[in-house]
């Protein structure tokens, strides 16, 4: 945990400028509007804003920001390895057939997003036109609006080789092309980079926990683990892997005194060995769920707690702090100084905290 906390920036607080954070290498996921600026002012005193940021639909088809160059890396990273990598990754009840496609699924959504995607457009209007130009079995029927939809995770999963931007979501939400978007890959380049890359965050980790991250089995990480470029080292008795030039800072790690609000789905909260970061699974339940998943209250490099945030107005968010256990009063008033960078994030001049 200690490594991890590090490694991802939120042992210290540093002034500098979003994309100069070296979490940018993995991406910020954006999970409710507003968050990944929380992500940032955890790690970061300066400015929130960064013009070299750009927000896209990357690793798991999850929105995330991104530093704009390094784009043209990322898109063939997270292209499919192989026919069955992309049906993993696209698996869904709704296309059963659909996802039988493989890489042609990528292709073809991809194909559509760049055809139909020439300037900003609402989503729903986007999700119109790309479904009429993608095979039948990778639409669904919608009850709701009596109309066939393209498959939520096929269009994010192929939204960055599709050339888009996430210009803004909720219900006006907004897509538009990247500017001066990479071409659609033929075929995946560097997907040992990106598995060096995650465990250099979180790891030690092994490949069924990359398969989770990314979506995709353990067996297709398996073909590509780079393990030429890794350390083997034991956890709990458990063989997992990390960076080799990583070692020396997995054995000088050592926990960070003080607090963070950690945002949901925060890079931290991406590993999957969800054992290590939070041993008892009643409160791994509380800090991952189905559902409308909280923040996670770091205190000392340990998940502590969860919280959760709720505008009032345009003056103040309120914070409620479910603690795991017992908080003193002076570690109280580390979390209540602590909130003002949540408020910094909302750009409210204000930030309240209650305990559960």
């Amino acid at each position: 945990m200690a490594f991890r906390v590090a490694a991802l920036g939120l042992a210290e607080r540093v002034e500098a400028r979003p994309a100069d954070l070296p979490v940018l290498d993995l991406g910020v996921q954006e999970y409710t509007p507003g968050s990944a600026q929380v992500a940032l002012a955890a790690r970061t005193s300066g400015p929130l804003s960064d013009d070299r940021l750009i927000a896209v639909w990357a690793a798991r088809g999850a929105p995330h920001l991104h530093r704009r160059a390094d784009l043209a890396a990322l898109v063939k990273q997270l292209w499919p390895i192989s026919d069955a990598d992309a049906t993993a990754r696209i698996q869904s009840g709704q296309i059963p057939e659909g996802m039988r496609l493989g890489i042609e699924a990528f292709r073809v959504t991809a194909d559509a997003f760049r055809e139909v995607v020439r300037g900003p457009m609402p989503r729903g209007e986007v999700s119109t036109e790309v479904s009429k130009r993608v095979p039948r079995s990778l639409t669904y029927e919608c009850r709701g609006c009596r109309a066939r939809h393209i498959a939520g995770n096929v269009w994010q999963h192929s939204g960055l080789a599709g050339g888009v931007e996430v210009q803004s979501r909720g219900k006006d939400a907004m897509l538009g092309p990247i500017p001066g978007a990479p071409p659609r890959p033929d075929a995946n380049e560097g997907i040992a980079d990106l598995i060096v890359t995650y465990l250099r965050f979180l790891g030690p980790a092994t490949p069924v926990e990359v398969g989770k991250y990314l979506g995709s089995s353990t067996a297709e990480m398996k073909s590509v683990w780079p393990a030429k470029r890794l350390a083997e080292v034991t956890v709990e008795g458990k063989k997992k892997w990390l960076p080799s030039d990583a070692m020396d800072g997995l054995e000088a790690a050592s926990p960070a005194p003080g607090v963070r609000f950690v945002p949901p789905m925060d890079a931290l909260l991406q590993a999957r060995d969800r054992d290590v970061m939070v041993p008892d699974r009643a409160r791994q339940k509380e800090v991952w769920r189905v559902l409308g998943n909280p923040g996670a209250l770091l205190v000392d490099g340990e998940i502590a707690g969860v919280w959760r945030a709720k505008m009032a107005g345009r003056k103040r968010v309120d914070l409620t702090v479910t603690a795991f256990g017992k908080l003193p009063a002076a570690r109280r008033k580390q979390i209540e100084s602590e909130a003002a960078e949540v408020a910094r994030a909302r750009d409210v001049p204000e930030a309240t905290v209650s305990f559960d």
